[in-house]
């Protein structure tokens, strides 16, 4: 049986990829990764599960780990609009995309791409850039667009009914929705891009690259959590906005970082990064206690602690101009 790999976010593109396929008679493995903000948390990934399941589609989840912070951290073709460094991160998934496919065995790797869709990696020559320095040349299918692309070795060698798949192009996805209406198929809203495609991660991603340069994993994944500020150049504060940011940004502590917590009430974690002076920290505390319920009160205790030691802290909490003036917006 001829067996493929789709490279899947539970979308509609790439669901409608895998359904074409699957029509085919091919056997079909969908391959979703995880940008690093969700990787290594246990998250149970269950909304593309279901997706997946209800396409009765076998699902590969790979989280990305260190080798992503490697890739955006000189992206060789350089970032979009904010910190998407979309080109790059598309030859890097192909990559690997291809050692899994040589691994399990399958003919060729598919993906939901339509011509014209984005304007910075599904540009025609990008696509036709992307597959070769990826080393997928007549390898790599894009059933939504096949029939404006050439064709590719699956084709030629009857592996895939070429005319059985489509010619889309262009930003509009009428003719998705109209197939996908047409066989009841379930998948998620169509999204603008990644999380690092919006301005507000973008913005802390660009910041700490500007003022510290080099960046942990667990740098890279506080960007998608928390407020965030710069207190001095060589310190920064992130506060959590719920009990599962709490959460989250406790698993993320490293050796030297500081938590700032209520000393009297139950309120945000502050996790603080960097060289902080006495000034710093009461600034710190002030923000935290900010985001508490003790954000009304003349005075209000914050403890802070580092490694095994602890001090309590005495602060008025911030006003919203005080945090306004070192947020990273």
């Amino acid at each position: 049986m001829t067996k493929c790999i789709v490279m899947y976010s539970g979308g509609l593109d790439s669901t409608i990829a895998v359904h074409l396929l699957q029509q085919q008679g091919i056997d079909v493995l969908a391959l979703h990764f995880v940008l690093p903000f969700r990787s290594g948390f246990g998250f149970s990934h269950s909304e593309v599960r279901g997706y997946a399941e209800a396409l009765n589609v076998p699902l590969r989840i790979e989280e990305e780990g260190a080798e992503y912070l490697e890739m955006i951290s000189d992206p060789r073709f350089g970032f979009g609009k904010n910190a998407n460094p979309c080109i790059d991160c598309r030859i890097h998934r192909m990559q690997k995309a291809k050692v899994i496919m040589l691994e399990t065995g399958a003919q060729f790797i598919a993906t939901g791409e339509v011509v014209g869709q984005r304007p910075m990696s599904q540009r025609k020559d990008c696509m036709l850039m992307i597959e070769k320095r990826a080393e997928l040349k007549g390898i790599l299918l894009r059933p939504l667009s096949a029939q404006v692309l050439a064709p590719t070795i699956a084709e030629t060698s009857g592996l895939v009914d070429r005319s059985k798949l489509l010619g889309i192009t262009g930003r509009g996805r009428k003719m998705q929705f109209e197939y996908s209406k047409r066989f009841g198929l379930k998948h998620s809203a169509p999204a603008g891009g990644c999380l690092l495609t919006t301005i507000e991660v973008g913005a802390r991603f660009m910041e700490q690259r500007e003022h510290e340069g080099a960046m942990t994993m667990t740098d890279f994944k506080l960007f998608a959590y928390g407020r965030h500020f710069r207190i001095s150049p060589h310190a920064r504060l992130i506060v959590g906005r719920d009990k599962s940011e709490n959460g989250i940004m406790d698993s993320l502590f490293e050796p030297g970082d500081r938590k700032f917590l209520m000393a009297d009430i139950l309120g945000p974690v502050g996790l603080g990064r960097g060289e902080f002076s006495p000034e710093d920290i009461r600034t710190a505390c002030a923000i935290v206690a900010r985001y508490s319920k003790d954000r009304t009160k003349q005075t209000a205790d914050v403890r802070v602690f580092q490694s095994d030691d602890s001090q309590k802290v005495s602060v008025t909490p911030a006003t919203d101009e005080i945090c306004d003036k070192y947020r990273i917006a």
